[in-house]
């Protein structure tokens, strides 16, 4: 079908009242819908392949058989009681600025290529480096991810501490530079392993230090170090939800060639509580830091941030030079990201932050904390092992065996009411109950935790 441009302007109107309604209804239908998906991966392939069509359809078509096939085949992340994989949903002002982001579709390269993306990018910077108390001066990558905030962040670290002897990595690339030495906590996420790789180390060049019985680095365990050299913390285990003691480790390690870096996907916005901020102390001592915003941001995805106290160490790793480049004025994103195209992803996270507030963040973080509190204390009181402190938002429980504990997990997933995860811990099964959208509420809770427990009495029926 070709697209006539003279008629495009009231078929677009039409179309995205049409997108309007049918994602309402998507939406509106969460609270009460299975939350695990009702088709598998091989059912859509097959409903939504075939052969490369030779015309093509009217978008209103496309549109209804996405909505009447891929709707029954989404995961209902963006409903309230969803707690796998520390996913938030999307908080209203940022779905609706998503929407207003996309039909701006701009480039967010420069301030050339789109004004509004540089403005709004600088803005969200301070806000977020307000919200989590972190130096005013620090720059920043909007990125993709965690993973991609790690390695922006680690790609500055590399640059720096090789700097600090003498080395232009970037000019010469890393053979023949002098040896950096990579450390990190026996329980660091995989992704930072990822963004290891991909920087040009190797994954098992890393000196994995031993951690306590909650996943914490413990600090008597470090080894001497001479720079070159990178410390990676984490703060918010997958897990547990525990985090390292970076004040204690920058006072072991920091010198001006040991660079300390903390992973905080979504340990980091305790820094948004006074209640649970006195876990992240030190923190700000660290050199560069890295979280998502799809996750306690509750941002659409993707959203993730690399955040680094001196701005010139993260544009000095990630800025490129080219002719066709408008002349620098102020900051331009593409001096600090991996990417150069990409698109608008700081609106949403402006728009999240402009309507939650400073206290509505903090208030979120709050109510999913003790959302997962909660949890812990009715499945504590029906007599099954919860494995972590529950320190944060995320609770790891035990139903008896390994074999008891998956049958719980793959019970609750096809029972529809709530859906958790699966993981191991120290060796054995567990259940994690990972607890971040704004959408949950106490009456969520009550009903996944009923939920869970009426799954589990039919596994381990002489329990409690």
């Amino acid at each position: 079908m070709r697209v006539d441009a003279s008629e495009s302007w009231s078929t677009i109107r039409e179309l995205l009242g049409e997108v309007r309604e049918r994602a309402s209804h998507f939406l509106e239908s969460l609270p009460g819908r299975p939350v695990a998906a009702a088709r598998s991966t091989d059912d859509l392939v097959r409903a939504l392949g075939g052969t490369l069509p030779r015309l093509g359809r009217p978008a209103s078509a496309i549109l209804e058989q996405l909505d009447e096939i891929g709707s029954p085949g989404t995961v209902a992340s963006a409903g309230p009681r969803y707690f796998g994989f520390v996913t938030g949903g999307s908080l209203p002002a940022s779905l609706a600025a998503n929407w207003l982001a996309a039909a701006w579709d701009q480039n967010a390269f420069s301030q050339t290529s789109s004004p509004i993306s540089a403005a709004i990018e600088s803005v969200a910077l301070r806000w977020l480096l307000e919200i989590l108390g972190l130096p005013a001066t620090a720059g920043a990558a909007f990125v993709t991810g965690a993973t991609m905030a790690n390695f922006a962040a680690l790609a500055a670290a590399r640059r720096s501490v090789l700097l600090a002897h003498g080395y232009d990595v970037d000019r010469k690339g890393l053979q023949g530079a002098p040896e950096i030495t990579l450390v990190a906590g026996e329980q660091a996420h995989a992704t930072l392993f990822k963004a290891f790789g991909m920087l040009g180390f190797g994954r098992e060049q890393v000196i994995r230090v031993s951690a306590d019985g909650q996943g914490r680095m413990r600090t008597d365990a470090l080894p001497e170090l001479t720079g070159p050299a990178i410390v990676c913390t984490q703060v918010g285990n997958v897990n547990t939800g525990a985090f390292d003691p970076v004040g204690a480790i920058s006072n072991a390690v920091q010198t001006d060639d040991v660079w300390i870096h903390v992973d905080g996907a979504f340990g980091l916005w305790a820094r948004a509580s006074h209640q649970f901020g006195e876990l992240t102390e030190g923190i700000e001592r660290a050199d560069s830091w890295a979280t998502d915003a799809h996750k306690w941001l509750n941002v659409p995805y993707d959203s993730g941030v690399a955040i680094v106290p001196n701005a010139e160490a993260l544009r000095g790793a990630l800025s490129l030079q080219a002719a066709y480049l408008p002349e620098r004025t102020g900051r331009e994103p593409f001096a600090y990201t991996p990417e150069s195209s990409r698109r608008a992803r700081g609106v949403e996270i402006w728009a999240a932050i402009a309507s939650l507030g400073r206290d509505g963040v903090e208030a979120l973080v709050e109510r999913n904390c003790r959302h997962a509190q909660r949890f812990a204390g009715g499945l504590r009181a029906a007599g099954y092992q919860v494995l972590n402190d529950v320190v944060l938002n995320q609770v790891l429980v035990s139903f008896g065996d390994d074999r008891a504990t998956s049958e719980v997990i793959h019970g609750v997933q096809r029972d529809g009411t709530c859906w958790c995860g699966g993981t191991s811990w120290k060796g054995s099964t567990a259940m994690r109950i990972s607890v971040s959208s704004w959408a949950t509420t106490g009456e969520d809770v009550e009903r996944s935790l009923a939920a869970i427990l009426r799954v589990a009495s039919g596994v381990t029926p002489n329990r409690g």
